[in-house]
């Protein structure tokens, strides 16, 4: 072994020299909190490689020096920085050969994983020749880059079908998800799991020794990589794909299956040619750009909930669909929780759903009890003396809320906040009488509970700043994101979906079937069709929203959420517009050779821009990137076209506002261009 690495110039690894002949590579990005595969760490790396080649020592093991995890991935600033120069190529290349480099070295090299290990971090797992992972519960290894508009580049998708079998190493590369430890163990893209504090000398001990993967996965990962198999296999994986995403909405995953199907039995470095081209050409999508930009806009949304939010009780009023789904959530995320209604009527329902929850979610059922704990009814309303946070979610009722507000306030402690789920009433209606304005805020969650990402935190002239912060930091306790907005009518995420769907309604009682105009607005990209959304919100929510906002925005409510029947509210009666089985909708037969008209697809998505267009000129929210980040979290508008403004940016405002015109004059005035179309953010360049 050459004397150590002197010469080398390194600000990011550190190497170090063991008795036994192991060299320890311990990576620890300069002036960053977590490690990301950056060009700088990549370069170094890349020297080292070179270095330990000359003169190989026994082993050599790479692992984190920080606790934050063992690396996020590639740097995907710099990553956005070579696609604006048109070096995306040169990128992928560089950090192929650095990791073909490691692959080909004549010593056993071990990846010692603990904490986050994704994209990059992965592939930089994968050269090497065997993984031990820890068993903590931070531990968790994926390959995320689909949900970035293309694949894993840097060898990854050359390398995984060949150790787990294509299987188990197209499904993570598929979907995204991230294993545990174990669970990567299991499929074999591990060779040991052990404690944390054993992490090194396990891995030590594997380069000195080695190890042989059974016989069994070895035999899964040659077959069904084989032509047969990829013939077989690839027909079937695009089908499940189709499910849930279209090929031209979402390429990436499609191109991933190509590629394999076509180089996946090839030479490695054939396999790697295959996939640079590949992700070249996906990387200058605009799909990929917007997914990458989404990207920044939810690190920015968890930025905004930094800090101690000191909320340790919560006390929900209101035990509904949404107020006892927000209860069971708030203590499936750790929170003491009281839930508390007029009647035990109304609250064990609740707590039954909150209980499904519990069994979904927490797969431990040793762990079970503890998690129920944390949620208890409440019929007599104690838990409001000891809540720091209060949430009242009861009916859309200005004056009920007030007349609640009057008789809480006094029970709260001096330094607990006050909030309210309304989703349409403007807080200038609300505060009237409340003894601390300063502590009162609007907390609107989406339905599902479970599944909506997005919290939006409400604010009016008298509200304290840190009443906000605080409330964002608890929103990403609760692991949603918190965006800030306005207490004006409908807020933002209702305020630019009412209008989308109650053109819906307008179309449907003018006689186009209901799913005819689904079909349409997923066929743009939304995730359900605004028919079906009625249903699932509820037919009795959407007519409250309506009464608050039809005004407002000087809208006619159509007669089918005017008189909203008793039993015929939607899903949640199992009938409505539709007719509901096992949660899902059951839609009439389009009567055959039926023609959609030709402009409905505008007629659904153009009301929604010309609203998003005013909220922005109203400062419903802060600025643009805010209002995409937010309608896309909050309705599922079409992540791959990067959210209301920036589809307005690539389509052209005026372009749209011309279309509006058109359809004005067809439909009448309620199409007519909302102020905030001469806005120049919205005729800046799509990067």
């Amino acid at each position: 072994m050459l004397s150590g690495f002197d010469g080398l110039r390194l600000a990011h690894w550190h190497p170090e020299i063991r008795d036994d002949g192991v060299v320890v590579l311990n990576l620890d990005r300069q002036d960053a909190n977590v490690n990301a595969m950056s060009q700088d760490v990549l370069l170094e790396l890349g020297d080292l490689i070179e270095r330990i080649a000359i003169d190989p020592p026994k082993g050599v093991v790479i692992q984190s020096a920080k606790q934050a995890g063992f690396i996020a991935g590639a740097d995907l600033k710099e990553f956005q920085e070579f696609d604006r120069r048109g070096t995306v190529n040169d990128a992928i290349r560089r950090g192929q050969v650095t990791y073909q480099k490691l692959a080909e070295l004549p010593c056993p090299t071990v990846a010692a994983i603990h904490g986050h290990c994704l994209g990059g971090g992965t592939e930089l797992a994968l050269a090497c020749r065997y993984r031990v992972a820890s068993n903590d519960s931070s531990t968790r290894i994926g390959l995320p880059e689909t949900q970035l508009g293309i694949f894993p580049g840097w060898g990854g998708s050359a390398r995984l079908p060949q150790l787990v079998g294509a299987p188990a190493a197209m499904d993570m590369m598929l979907t995204g998800r991230t294993l545990s430890g174990s669970a990567a163990r299991t499929i074999g893209l591990v060779d040991k799991v052990v404690a944390h504090a054993l992490l090194l000398d396990t891995a030590v001990a594997l380069a000195l020794k080695g190890t042989v993967r059974p016989f069994k996965q070895r035999a899964t990962a040659w077959a069904t990589n084989t032509w047969p198999a990829r013939k077989l296999l690839a027909p079937q994986m695009a089908k499940q794909v189709a499910r849930k995403a279209r090929k031209e909405h979402y390429p990436a995953p499609y191109a991933l299956i190509s590629t394999w199907e076509r180089s996946g039995g090839k030479p490695v470095q054939a396999r790697l040619d295959a996939e640079r081209r590949a992700v070249v050409k996906l990387a200058s999508t605009p799909t990929a750009r917007n997914l990458i930009r989404i990207f920044f806009l939810t690190e920015r949304l968890k930025a905004l909930g930094s800090g101690d939010h000191g909320i340790h009780h919560v006390h929900v009023v209101g035990a509904g669909v949404m107020g006892g789904d927000i209860a069971a959530w708030s203590a499936y995320k750790g929170f003491n929780v009281t839930l508390q209604d007029r009647e035990q009527r109304f609250l064990d329902p609740a707590m039954q759903r909150a209980q499904t929850l519990f069994e979904k979610k927490v797969r431990d059922e040793s762990k079970r009890p503890a998690v129920a704990a944390r949620l208890q009814a409440d019929l007599a309303g104690a838990g409001a003396a000891q809540a720091d946070l209060v949430i009242e979610a009861i009916i859309e009722n200005p004056q009920a809320k007030r007349d609640l507000y009057q008789t809480l306030e006094p029970k709260m402690k001096a330094d607990a906040l006050l909030t309210t789920n309304t989703s349409s009433i403007p807080l200038v209606e609300l505060r009237d009488h409340i003894q601390r304005p300063a502590q009162f805020a609007g907390l609107h969650y989406f339905n599902p509970v479970a599944q909506m990402p997005l919290v939006e935190i409400i604010h009016h002239d008298g509200m304290a700043p840190e009443t906000e912060r605080r409330l964002a930091a608890f929103c990403k306790a609760l692991g949603k994101f918190p965006v800030p907005v306005a207490g004006t009518p409908g807020f933002l995420v209702n305020r630019v979906l009412f209008p989308y769907m109650l053109e819906a309604a307008t179309a449907y009682a003018e006689g186009i079937p209901g799913p005819v105009i689904d079909k349409a607005a997923v066929k743009f990209g939304m995730p359900m069709g605004p028919i079906e959304l009625l249903d699932t919100v509820g037919l009795d929510v959407a007519a409250g929203v309506g009464e608050e906002l039809a005004p407002f925005l000087g809208l006619q409510i159509p007669a089918a959420l005017q008189t909203v029947e008793q039993g015929k509210r939607g899903k949640k009666d199992a009938q409505g517009i539709y007719a509901w089985e096992n949660g899902r909708a059951k839609k009439p037969e389009v009567p055959k050779g039926y023609q959609a008209p030709g402009d409905l697809e505008d007629r659904l998505i153009l009301p929604l821009l010309n609203e998003a267009v005013a909220c922005l000129h109203d400062g419903v929210v802060a600025d643009a990137d805010l209002l995409d980040a937010g309608v896309i979290f909050g309705t599922g508008f079409a992540p791959f076209r990067g959210g209301p403004v920036q589809y307005i940016r690539a389509t052209g405002a005026d372009a749209l506002v011309e279309r509006l015109k058109v359809l004005q004059q067809r439909h009448g005035d309620r199409f007519s261009p909302r102020p905030g179309w001469d806005n120049p953010v919205l005729r800046e360049a799509v990067v």
